[in-house]
């Protein structure tokens, strides 16, 4: 059976978790992703993601989550973002900023079942990126939170992803289950690399780099 996903029971959701006790809401129909801390016109704090794309929302949603108390402040967190048309050395510094928002997406995106694959889209610059290295970076930077035993998921994180394991009926996240979805991914970027990486490693290993 094929999950059908809408943006307006993923905001529901969120509002729902996190509105009373963070005073935050997800909101969508944006041409460009953004985050508003509230004002006096505007009393909760926006996470605005692009029209109605629902992995728009789940990456919002891990910025947010990366975000401390402080930075929750800032309009966008306080960050600046390097557009499309990034040299190597901005592409490499997006890349460095992008690697853990982006591992929390990819959990969240498990948590829902939703497709995915790491953004790093360069089109008008002079960086080619490496999809492949970046998202071994991605799972990488995943696998740091899970023991053998259980996931150590930062409390918001851990809050939204089991909200939606919940409404999408999927399973728990596990450290097993973030290697063999791991494998996928970069499988599906390029297969003879994917198949030299892990090389002489078992279905059930860790990542081994070489």
């Amino acid at each position: 059976m094929t999950t059908t996903y809408h943006v307006s029971d993923l905001a529901a959701l969120f509002n729902a978790a996190f509105l009373p006790t963070e005073n935050t809401i997800l909101c969508g129909g944006y041409s460009e992703p953004v985050y508003l801390p509230a004002t006096n016109k505007y009393p909760h704090h926006r996470i605005c993601f692009t029209q109605d794309y629902f992995r728009s929302a789940l990456h919002e949603i891990a910025h947010w989550c990366v975000a401390g108390k402080v930075r929750r402040q800032l309009l966008d967190y306080g960050y600046w973002y390097f557009p499309d048309g990034r040299d190597q050395a901005q592409q490499e510094a997006f890349e460095a900023v992008e690697v853990k928002p982006q591992s929390y997406e990819w959990l969240l995106s498990l948590s829902a079942g939703h497709p995915f694959e790491v953004s790093l889209d360069n089109l008008s610059g002079t960086a080619v990126p490496d999809r492949f290295a970046f998202t071994e970076k991605v799972i990488l930077q995943t696998l740091t939170l899970f023991s053998d035993e259980s996931a150590q998921l930062p409390d918001r994180l851990a809050t939204f992803c089991q909200q939606l394991q919940k409404k999408y009926h999927q399973p728990a996240l596990t450290r097993q289950r973030v290697v063999q979805e791991g494998r996928r991914l970069l499988d599906r970027i390029d297969p003879k690399r994917a198949v030299h990486q892990f090389k002489g490693v078992l279905p059930c290993n860790d990542f081994v780099l070489a």
